[in-house]
Parts: C-alpha cells; sequence; structure tokens
C-alpha cells in the first residue's frame, strides 16, 4: 500500500515536472504562430501555480526579499487601475482584466521554483519560436508578397517580440558548448531576420540599447565562439542595410523623409509625422490635467476639440492609442500612472541587473538567464517608445510570463550556486 502511495506520487510528481517543461517550451515557441498560445500557457500556469504552491512557498519565502520590488510593481499597477474603476465613472470592470492577469503571473515563478525546471526547455523554445516565426514571416513577405507582413496579429507586435526572442537567444549562448551553440545562435539570427521582414523600425532602437549591454557585459562572453556570433548578428543587421531586398534602407530613408516633412511644415499624414503629431497632442492634453485620471470618452472629447481649434490634424482621431508607451499612460493616468508605469519597468531590471553584479564569477547558470532577463525589459521598454506595446494583452502576457520565468531561473541557479 504505501509502496503504490509512492509510485503514484512519483508519477504525479513526474507529470507536472513534463507539464512545466513543456509550458516553458510552448510559451515562446507558440507566441508567433498562434493566436491562443500566450493565453492558453498563462492559463495552464495559473494552475500549475496553484497546484505547485505547498512545494513552492518556502522557497518563496526565502526568495521574498529578491523579488518583492518586482511583485510591489505589478501589484501597485494593479491597485492603480482599481482606483481608477472606483474614482471614475466611466471607467469599467474590463480595465482590471489586463492588470490581474498580469500579477497572476506570478503563478509562472511558483512553478519554476518548485519544479525546478531545466534551462534549455526554454531556450530550445525560444529557437523554436524565433525560426519558426522567421520562416511565417519571410513567407508572407517574399512569398505572398505583402510589403509589411504581421502573421497573425500586427507588424510593429510581431517585429518587435520576434526581435526581443532573438535577443534573449544570443543570451542563450552562453548556456551552450561548443559547437551546439550554433542552435541559439540560429534563433538569434533568425529573430533579426524577422524583424527585419516586417519594416518595423521601432525595434532598431532596441539594438542599440542591447549593443551598449554587450559592450558593458561583453565579458560575460567568455569563449571565442560567442563573441563571434554576437559579432555576426551585428553584422548581419548592419548589411541589412546594403541589400534593397531587405527594404531596410528604403524604411530608414523614409523616417528621416517624413521627420523633416513634418517639421518643415509639409506633408504630416505619414507613419512617423501621425506619431509626432499624436506625441504633441498627448503631452498638450497631459499638461492639462497632470494629476489626474482620465477615461476614453474624456480623452476622445479633448482630442476633438483640439482639432477643432486646429491645433491638432484631423488624423489623430483615426488613432486608438499615442504610440508611445510613456504618452498615453501619462495621458490616462497622469504622473501618477507614469511613475506606476516606470516602476514596473525599474524593477525587473533592477533585478537582473543585482544578479549580474553579485555573480560576477558565475557560470552561464546564472548569468544567462539574467542577461536574457535584462535583454527582455530593455527591449520593451525601447519597443515602447515608438509604440504602445503593452496594448496588446498577447504582447503584455509574453512579457511578464517570459520575466517570471527568467526571475525563477536565476533564483533556483543562486541556489544550486550556494548548494555546490
Amino acid at each position: 500500500m504505501n509502496n503504490t502511495f509512492t509510485k503514484k506520487n512519483i508519477l504525479q510528481d513526474n507529470a507536472l515536472s513534463y507539464l512545466i517543461h513543456s509550458l516553458i517550451f510552448l510559451l515562446p515557441a507558440l507566441t508567433l504562430i498562434t493566436r491562443f498560445g500566450v493565453s492558453a500557457v498563462g492559463f495552464a500556469f495559473l494552475l500549475a501555480g496553484i497546484v505547485c504552491w505547498r512545494a513552492a512557498k518556502p522557497r518563496f519565502v526565502r526568495h521574498l526579499t529578491e523579488v518583492r520590488l518586482v511583485l510591489t510593481a505589478f501589484g501597485a499597477s494593479f491597485v492603480f487601475a482599481l482606483a481608477g474603476l472606483l474614482l471614475h465613472p466611466d471607467i469599467q470592470l474590463r480595465a482590471l482584466e489586463k492588470p490581474a492577469r498580469i500579477f497572476f503571473c506570478v503563478t509562472v515563478l511558483l512553478a519554476v521554483l518548485a519544479s525546478r525546471p531545466r534551462r534549455k526547455a526554454l531556450w530550445w523554445g525560444l529557437i523554436a519560436g524565433t525560426v519558426g516565426g522567421a520562416v511565417f514571416i519571410c513567407y508572407q513577405r517574399w512569398g505572398l508578397d505583402i510589403s509589411r507582413p504581421g502573421g497573425l496579429i500586427n507588424s510593429i507586435t510581431f517585429g518587435d517580440i520576434q526581435l526581443c526572442m532573438g535577443m534573449m537567444c544570443l543570451a542563450a549562448v552562453l548556456d551552450f558548448k561548443g559547437r551546439q551553440a550554433l542552435w541559439p545562435a540560429l534563433g538569434a539570427l533568425a529573430g533579426l531576420a524577422g524583424s527585419v521582414a516586417t519594416g518595423t523600425r521601432g525595434g532598431w532602437i532596441a539594438v542599440l540599447f542591447a549593443v551598449v549591454l554587450f559592450i558593458k557585459y561583453g565579458h560575460f562572453l567568455r569563449s571565442r565562439i560567442s563573441r563571434a556570433l554576437a559579432a555576426l548578428a551585428l553584422l548581419l543587421l548592419v548589411s541589412t542595410y546594403f541589400i534593397d531586398q531587405t527594404g531596410t534602407r528604403e524604411r530608414l530613408e523614409q523616417g528621416v523623409h517624413d521627420v523633416t516633412a513634418y517639421y518643415d511644415g509639409g506633408a504630416s499624414y505619414t507613419n512617423v509625422g501621425v506619431r509626432l503629431e499624436l506625441w504633441k497632442g498627448g503631452l498638450a492634453l497631459a499638461k492639462q490635467h497632470p494629476w489626474r485620471i482620465s477615461s476614453t470618452r474624456e480623452i476622445r472629447a479633448e482630442l476633438e476639440r483640439e482639432v477643432a481649434a486646429g491645433r491638432l490634424q484631423p488624423f489623430v482621431l483615426e488613432a486608438e492609442h499615442f504610440h508611445n508607451d510613456m504618452v498615453h499612460v501619462l495621458v490616462y493616468g497622469g504622473i501618477p500612472g507614469l511613475l506606476v508605469y516606470l516602476f514596473t519597468m525599474l524593477a525587473p531590471f533592477l533585478f537582473f541587473l543585482r544578479i549580474l553584479r553579485t555573480h560576477e564569477s558565475a557560470g552561464p547558470s546564472v548569468i544567462a538567464p539574467a542577461l536574457a532577463g535584462m535583454l527582455l525589459v530593455i527591449g520593451y521598454f525601447s519597443f515602447g517608445l515608438t509604440e504602445v506595446i503593452f496594448w496588446s494583452i498577447l504582447s503584455t502576457m509574453f512579457y511578464v510570463q517570459m520575466l517570471f520565468l527568467l526571475m525563477g531561473f536565476c533564483l533556483n541557479a543562486q541556489d544550486e550556486r550556494k548548494a555546490a
């Protein structure tokens, strides 16, 4: 009887471990090629985290000081949304959906702490996701001749997530030995190629930040192959400017022309011109009510008044958002909303920064997920400079789930290092 009970527990533990490894792989692998992947994985992680709570609790409590700032940031985001719902009659209950789902993603961290999964599940998922995304988007671009392909979502979000996963693959190179490092290198190159195929320009800012990060922490790329692959990825990105078929040079020149035309009083109804006009209008509205939480109806009415007065172009009324995360939250949440947003970006960045600074001599088990985490945060912050990357529930949930995954891997690696 006791033997049977023990065997059942072993089978249950093995099944749960297999499930969590599968979810870790499927999160990046399904994000860009399905509509349901991120939500389905998130719901499964919620259930897994609840089941794992008893096993995860002592480890979670032990690391609470390290993760407290991140949890406080996401908790503050939920509380701010709740305050808006309670204080503003025009804000509806669905405004709580996204911040609530974000906060419940802590179950991902619980599942990782309890099961101590292997990091390779994530790395292989990123490789599969970037390669699958690149094949899909390149087929749309050059097979179906779509000038701005966006997969199953839109070109900007697809290109940003594709690039973000590619950058994390570059960090994964540290966790592979010898020729096996070619696999995450393939993922990094696929991420860059897929992003270029979408024609998205906002991601280029993320690449610049990533270059600075790799210069700062380049000493972690100890092997020749790691440094060679990082250089190859940068070379590939630069080379796209000289290859006409990629459209990179055309998009860059178009961007420069749009900015010049806008400030010279020429055509402003362009991709860049629309953004500049929206930022101008958003900052003007925020200046009128810097401390107020506003509803969509109020902002719409204010924009209409600005257009009627001739201070803004009519096309701003066609936009769903302000094409900049900070401007968007400043308009709708005032300075308090902006501070909450910056807190949610700064807290995880500081978590991964502390890992890198306090484990200078650590192996790839600690450094690789920490570096990938910094690239994730930097990438999303950069994307938000020219787009509201957190507008989409898909991109938001991918970010938060991936964030807690990488945090969990860092904490597990720390424990393993201390026990060794």
